[in-house]
């Protein structure tokens, strides 16, 4: 362009910051950037919420900050970059400061915020701004953020709201959209609705993706239906679609409560040969628990030791949790040696050994995990537990204060404790 004498003007600059922004080329847009200042074109509007956009999109949070903060006229795509690029860096606090201050905002600002927490495992969060969002009666949800509140629900095992968001779904014809569809299948999936799940599946037909199967096959081989989650991994097969690592944690999960040994070894041979998959630490965990299960513990531990990575906490517990099914001592203890350093804070392994050696009359060894878990102020962790209703997520700790209604609870409670004991009934 400057070879033929034309120069630029800021609407080319703005599609050179969003090219840099798709090709995540931060060095290049810096230099653009340095020709941007020198020409003077820092006050369209437009021109500069695609800088911060590139800046945002690219990593570079702080200098879309310091470009965003000098805006003379912030629009909410402006803000909007901002509010994702904090989110997407896992910076939630400053993404909610900035949502917090938005004067006007519109579904991406919503959903940025509902997306960011959903991807960064803050899922009452999730939540709890999209009740707000649905309360506030300004924007409507759209497509995207449907598809980023589902998996709160999935993995906070909210039900009741995510079958209103499928009646929503449905109301808006948003099924026909594969992300919208896949994130509904898991929700079911993981809240146990097996057949609701398999009713999404269905739906989805031929537009089903590898996402689509793992999901299904997961679902099935998590809720006791591994049978059916080996079939529909052979159909996945003959329909052409090739597996991934994520397909083969679900093939061996169902192989683990399917007891097939034989077989989860077959298959765990299998994606190494026939697919050249490697192995990874989830994988191995499988192993180690179909194994473990089976009573193979020496078998169990052989693998652990041939493992190309090291061992994480999953693995080593697989192993303690099968020790102390069949009352292996010895290898329990070795498991239990390797948790010790990698969660020194964790009750729940010292628990285990322990009843390991209660249940083979070794009681000295008793006293000593609980000397040790004294004198390293190590304490069994506070229990909880979630209960929806009308759709809001209520948290409950064990003799907690902390929900704003403990008072109406306990006194409820104590009205139960009461009626039980004139019927004869212990409560506990």
């Amino acid at each position: 362009m400057h070879l033929h004498g034309f120069m630029p003007n800021e609407h080319c600059f703005t599609f050179l910051f969003a090219a840099c922004a798709s090709l995540s080329s931060p060095l290049q847009g810096q230099k653009i950037h340095a020709h941007f200042v020198k020409l003077g074109f820092q006050v369209d509007p437009f021109a500069v919420t695609a800088l911060v956009d590139m800046y945002a999109k690219c990593g570079l949070v702080s200098l879309a900050r310091k470009v965003f903060d000098e805006m003379n006229e912030k629009d909410v795509p402006a803000w909007n970059s901002m509010i994702s690029g904090y989110a997407k860096h896992g910076d939630l606090v400053e993404a909610r400061e900035l949502f917090e201050l938005m004067p006007c905002r519109n579904v991406v600002s919503w959903t940025t915020m509902i997306s960011g927490y959903s991807q960064n495992r803050r899922y009452e969060d999730a939540l709890e701004m999209y009740i707000r969002m649905e309360e506030d009666k300004i924007v409507k949800p759209n497509e995207v953020t449907l598809a980023s509140v589902l998996p709160a629900c999935a993995n906070l095992g909210a039900l009741e709201m995510g079958e209103r968001i499928e009646t929503l779904v449905r109301e808006k014809g948003f099924a026909k959209n594969l992300f919208v569809s896949n994130a509904l299948l898991e929700m079911y999936a993981k809240c146990g609705k097996i057949e609701r799940a398999g009713r999404v599946f269905e739906e989805i037909g031929w537009a089903r993706n590898l996402c689509s199967w793992n999901t299904m096959i997961m679902g099935l081989a998590v809720h006791g239906r591994w049978e059916t989650g080996l079939e529909l991994f052979h159909e996945m097969l003959n329909q052409g679609t090739s597996p991934d690592d994520i397909t083969f944690v679900g093939v061996l999960l169902a192989c683990t409560h399917g007891g097939l040994v034989e077989q989860g070894k077959r298959f765990f041979e299998s994606m190494q040969e026939d697919f050249s998959i490697t192995p990874k630490l989830q994988h191995y965990g499988c192993m180690v628990d179909l194994l473990g299960r089976a009573g193979l513990l020496n078998e169990a531990y052989a693998m652990i030791n041939k493992m190309p990575m090291q061992p994480d906490s999953v693995v080593w517990g697989a192993l303690l949790g099968a020790c102390s099914f069949y009352h292996n001592v010895e290898l329990a203890e070795k498991a239990a040696e390797f948790l010790f350093k990698l969660e020194p804070g964790n009750p729940g392994n010292y628990v285990i050994l322990s009843n390991v050696y209660a249940s083979t009359g070794r009681w000295d060894g008793v006293a000593r995990v609980r000397k040790f878990m004294k004198g390293n102020q190590v304490t069994k962790a506070v229990g909880y537990s979630f209960i929806e209703v009308d759709g809001i997520i209520h948290k409950f700790f064990v003799e907690g204060q902390s929900h704003p209604r403990s008072d109406e609870v306990y006194a409820l409670l104590d009205e139960i404790s009461a009626k039980m004991k004139l019927i004869g009934s212990v409560s506990i």
